[in-house]
């Protein structure tokens, strides 16, 4: 065998087997920092959104149309009857109603009244919060069976492609006196075959690869390697063997049977659910917003309608690159996800996730209200959030102006259905939960009127005085980590 060799300061190398190592062949390893590969593969599995499936639940005709007798219809469509012709729109709509069947419009009329203002509701809720319903309904079609195919819902590829192939070496120049003479190929560079055809049943060696990991991507865990299947569209785990994962020297070294294009995959949902999370104001239209995971603690910078990586609590600075860095939340989340800490919630993520599960309307408008007065209160996760059902959110609050730490007793409970806010007597300390709500409090339809009671009037002014920016870009950080349904 063919033993040991390294590309430079890539850390990247193969063991070829004598057989391969005796022909005239050439090993490359092509590392793309970005995956082209598995887009491919995502856009087969979309899944219609809610907006489409209430499309399709609509009538086609009208409802009162339905209940008219059809004396009523033929008279209708009669051209020479003079009275309709001169009676109004409106007119003609009035006397159809009541010429009609009074029970079958009542019932109409409730049916339409239903799905509009199921419709309405739709409408007010994110993309990222509605998908769940949808699949519920959808995810057993789509659930991968084969066991070597990747489930791209659950694992993602970090930190690029590696493709690795093996090729015929080009007719090389002969020196004959003083001429320099080459045979010239057309095609370009030709593919070795490897495993060779031949009968099925013979035995080939397989071929060592090794692969350095990235600097700027964090592994928390020891990826899972896999090859791309070009005929079947999919990222496949059989055919790779004999993995050796090396933390320290960041890593990896595995058998493959044949040369394939590579990607290390990593579990999307590490890091969820989150053990705590906490949301602060730190200035004027600032806020840190903290989310502690099992891996490590991400500390997140908000300034007018930028973001930023203001700390990791992890073992090595491999996110350092990120640190300090200002971006627009869409673009964080993307550098995040690039580099391996993944804490937003996918479309699937509650199939792969034991989640806390809440009202998507309830949620979303929890997130919102909580961006409105995030530049002078303080919100953090409660226990009993666990305990307050689906269509409830319980979480603390609290008055913050100060830089200060804040101690347990500081913190009031709420608790907020989305068209009610009212405080609760239990604390975080308390041995249960009780929806018994605090003595001479009253409920209010928003978070806002309701923490205006307590509030001071600076609080107020400040609430007052925040820039929209500041609040689309704390709601924006709120629905993609969605931290009231997955802690």
């Amino acid at each position: 065998r063919f033993r040991s060799h390294v590309f430079g300061d890539t850390h990247h190398g193969f063991d070829l087997p004598k057989s391969l190592a005796v022909s005239s062949v050439a090993v490359r390893i092509l590392h793309t920092h970005y995956d082209h590969v598995s887009p491919l593969w995502l856009q087969c599995q979309r899944v219609p959104r809610l907006e489409a499936l209430d499309s399709e639940e609509l009538p086609q005709h009208s409802e009162y149309s339905a209940g008219e007798p059809e004396e009523e219809k033929e008279s209708r469509e009669e051209p020479n009857v003079t009275a309709e012709e001169e009676m109004l729109p409106d007119e003609r709509n009035s006397a159809i109603s009541f010429k009609g069947n009074t029970n079958s419009i009542a019932d109409a009329n409730k049916v339409t009244e239903e799905k509009t203002e199921k419709k309405s509701e739709t409408l007010d809720v994110p993309p990222e919060v509605q998908i769940p319903q949808t699949q519920e309904k959808t995810g057993e079609e789509e659930e991968v069976t084969d066991k070597s195919t990747v489930d791209l819902q659950q694992f993602v590829p970090v930190g690029g492609v590696y493709h690795i192939d093996v090729l015929r070496l080009p007719p090389q120049v002969q020196q004959i006196n003083s001429w320099s003479m080459v045979e010239l190929v057309n095609g370009g560079l030709e593919a070795y075959p490897y495993p060779p055809q031949g009968p099925e049943d013979t035995m080939h060696p397989p071929i060592q690869i090794t692969l350095g990991l990235p600097n700027n991507v964090m592994y928390w865990k020891q990826p899972v390697i896999a090859r791309w299947d070009p005929a079947g569209e999919q990222w496949r785990t059989d055919g790779i063997s004999n993995i050796a994962y090396k933390t320290w020297e960041k890593s990896i070294t595995f058998e493959t049977d044949a040369f394939y294009t590579i990607a290390l995959l990593q579990d999307i949902h590490l890091n969820m659910p989150y053990h705590t999370w906490e949301l602060r104001p730190t200035g004027t239209d600032e806020a840190l917003f903290i989310i502690t995971t099992v891996f490590a603690e991400v500390q997140i910078q908000i300034k007018d309608n930028q973001c930023m990586l203001a700390a990791v609590d992890e073992e090595k600075s491999v996110l350092s690159h990120l640190i300090g860095k200002w971006m627009c939340p869409l673009t964080f989340r993307r550098a995040l996800k690039k580099g391996g800490l993944n804490i937003f919630p996918e479309e699937y993520s509650y199939k792969y996730v034991h989640v806390n599960k809440k009202a998507p309307l309830t949620e979303v408008r929890a997130y919102q209200q909580m961006a409105l007065v995030a530049s002078a209160f303080a919100f953090s996760r409660s226990k009993w959030n666990l305990e307050s059902g689906q269509d409830q959110v319980v979480f603390k609050v609290r008055e913050h102006l100060k830089a200060e730490f804040v101690t347990d007793e500081e913190w009031s409970l709420y608790i907020f259905n989305g068209k009610r806010a009212q405080k609760l007597k239990i604390t975080e300390a308390s041995e249960a939960f009780s929806a018994e709500l605090e003595a001479d409090s009253e409920f209010h339809s928003t978070l806002y009127h309701m923490l205006r009671d307590s509030a001071s009037k600076s609080a107020i002014d400040k609430v007052n005085t925040a820039n929209f920016l500041f609040v689309d870009a704390v709601c924006q950080l709120l629905l993609a980590t969605r931290v009231l349904m997955y802690s």
